[in-house]
């Protein structure tokens, strides 16, 4: 570490404030670099990355086999628009609807524009499938989801700060309690086309419904003619020790919305999928995104796919995750109020008369270590599925000597 070059962070930080709309609070660190699970700042600082961009770092920074699927692509083709097709969709499309085991894949950009057509080919699959009454489809969600940040996603939000001064709000919603399964089927009625839910809900703190409400949910949505659409943008692609959360409790849904570490970390990819009788509803020009399913994209996530249909991800999750959550059980009682998670995702309580849940990323950070607070206390945990055992280990010491 060079001694002159300590005054580049505080300088940085305050030229991104300057110039950028204050829609996030994020730590004073500006990263310049980074290779596997960790970063490296402008000032030559390393830190062991256990945010892993929201997950959408599941395979590391600049894992070599994304890195080079990229490079090539760049050097032949990066865009067409959907007004063509390019030699690599179809590999793309085929390869991830074998992974979730469905017929189709849509593919799109971000997130929160999955969601969105999730949204969309459930109502069309509403009025054109089951029958439902034109304008009338309802959609139930869970308290306390986080699916994106757009004017339709916000409305059906619980979180007052993704929520408040954005309105009107669009209608069409119905909002029960996480993990209520009789809440969910009182909620039910004949306008009902979809029930969308996380897994394990991460922006709230990592929460693990209880065991059998995801199967309950299903066998309700089976009975009733209403489509399962599983939100596993976080808890998907190997993060939870499973190629998807739902797996943990064999559930198949009926649409998988997928993206964050679809983009191996270097494009954004989302896409949802489904079944032909699901996704087949919809027509040319009635939904579409110019960048979605491009060529640099297609061949980057067609090589992530490639990476999880080992297996060998989803085996490092869970045999790290189990170290993961064990070590943190420790501290339950000592500082910690609560773990909870799967896989190499924890959301942990610190006990409020300790510090904020930003204070502790602060005080990690000082110590090398990554990390995202979210309401109040809590943190989350996702390093990536690269992180070694005795990095994990060092993290947690980490935590334990800021508690």
């Amino acid at each position: 570490m060079i001694v002159d070059d300590l005054v580049r962070t505080p300088a940085a930080v305050a030229e991104a404030e300057r110039w950028t709309a204050h829609n996030y609070h994020p730590l004073p660190v500006v990263i310049s670099s980074a290779e596997g699970a960790w970063v490296t700042d402008i000032d030559g600082k390393r830190y062991l990355d256990c945010l892993a961009g929201y997950s959408a770092l599941n395979f590391g920074h600049r894992h070599p086999a994304l890195i080079a699927a990229a490079h090539a692509q760049l050097d032949r083709l990066t865009l067409t628009s959907r007004a063509f097709v390019h030699d690599q969709f179809a590999t793309f499309c085929r390869e991830l609807a074998s992974l979730c085991g469905k017929d189709l894949v849509l593919p799109m950009n971000t997130g929160a524009e999955a969601v969105e057509t999730a949204v969309k080919v459930a109502r069309k699959w509403g009025y054109k499938v089951k029958g439902v009454p034109h304008d009338k489809a309802t959609i139930i969600v869970a308290e306390g989801n986080f699916h994106g940040r757009t004017t339709t996603i916000v409305s059906f939000s619980t979180d007052p700060d993704a929520r408040a001064d954005f309105g009107p709000y669009t209608p069409g919603f119905k909002v029960v309690p996480y993990g209520d399964l009789a809440a969910l089927a009182e909620a039910v009625d004949e306008t009902t086309v979809a029930v969308l839910l996380e897994p394990i809900q991460g922006e709230q703190g990592v929460i693990v419904p209880p065991e059998g409400y995801l199967p309950g949910v299903r066998a309700l949505c089976s009975a009733n003619d209403v489509l399962l659409v599983a939100d596993e943008i976080q808890s998907g692609l190997g993060r939870t020790g499973q190629t998807f959360a739902c797996d943990h409790e064999g559930v198949v849904p009926d649409m998988y919305v997928l993206g964050k570490a679809l983009g191996g970390g270097i494009v954004p990819v989302s896409a949802v999928a489904a079944d032909q009788d699901v996704l087949g509803v919809l027509r040319p020009g009635e939904h579409g995104s110019t960048f979605g399913g491009n060529p640099l994209a297609c061949a980057v996530a067609t090589e992530v796919v490639g990476l999880l249909k080992t297996g060998d991800f989803q085996r490092r999750s869970a045999e790290l995750g189990a170290r993961l959550h064990a070590e943190l059980g420790a501290l339950v009682g000592h500082g910690l109020l609560a773990v909870r998670g799967r896989g190499l995702w924890a959301g942990i309580d610190i006990d409020p008369a300790l510090m904020t849940g930003r204070e502790a990323c602060e005080r990690l950070a000082a110590r090398g270590v990554l990390a995202k607070d979210t309401h109040g206390s809590t943190i989350r945990l996702a390093p990536p599925l690269v992180v070694e055992p005795a990095e994990l280990d060092w993290a947690v010491e980490q935590l334990a000597a800021i508690l």
